[in-house]
């Protein structure tokens, strides 16, 4: 096993494709991706493997992801004051991806989509933002029901369905800012842990320089 990761030698800047109608509201399902939005983790680089297949999407109100778990042969598990011990997707957003810096700055999000861990018997899914560990400056806060989130039950996992609006994500501004930092991690009690680029053995949780770079395009 070599002793930097085959991931860590070089960045990616995943495509970001444009969908005007997002959040769809005539569909039970809330996005509904095409394969074209999928964002690859590479995981086979490093040996690993991956189980969830992520995919992402903008427009001018905001930024949508989908993740679908498969493998699973237990229902998931969380619970909302250990959003990164739950089962479900961790994903760190910079609007001005500006990965000069070790820390974090108000740009800077955190948002925990869980399967798990809402309600009163915590068996519901659930929105949590976090702070970010060590940020000079910490993002506004925002209120869980302003962002459409949705959770469907697979055989063998589940998808959710997220999109997180643009006054959501403080500094988001498309036409000036079209290159975001991004890093994304998918929990699992049961499948593991499958994450952007490298493992958890870097901090990728408290420092934007290791983080990925999304950029929205926009075909004429």
């Amino acid at each position: 096993m070599p002793l930097i990761p085959n991931r860590f030698l070089f960045r990616v800047c995943y495509p970001c494709r444009y969908i005007a109608e997002l959040p769809r509201e005539d569909s039970d399902d809330l996005l509904d991706l095409p394969p074209t939005c999928r964002l690859d983790s590479f995981a086979d680089m490093d040996g690993r493997r991956s189980f969830a297949d992520v995919r992402m999407a903008w427009n001018e109100g905001g930024l949508a992801l989908q993740v679908e778990v498969r493998g699973k042969e237990q229902v998931p598990v969380g619970d909302i004051s250990r959003p990164r011990s739950s089962d479900g997707v961790t994903i760190w957003i910079d609007t001005r991806d500006a990965r000069t810096s070790h820390r974090a700055s108000r740009y800077c999000h955190q948002f925990h989509f869980l399967a798990a861990g809402g309600g009163p018997d915590k068996d519901e899914p659930a929105l949590v933002q976090s702070k970010i560990h060590r940020a000079l400056q910490d993002a506004p806060m925002i209120a869980a029901e302003t962002v459409p989130f949705q959770l469907v039950p697979r055989t063998g996992g589940y998808r959710l369905e997220a999109f997180l609006p643009a006054t959501a994500l403080y500094g988001f501004d498309p036409e000036l800012e079209p290159r975001l930092g991004i890093h994304l991690a998918v929990h699992d009690r049961e499948l593991g842990e499958q994450s952007l680029s490298v493992g958890s053995d870097f901090p990728w949780a408290e420092d934007p320089s290791l983080w990925s770079v999304l950029e929205l395009v926009k075909e004429e």
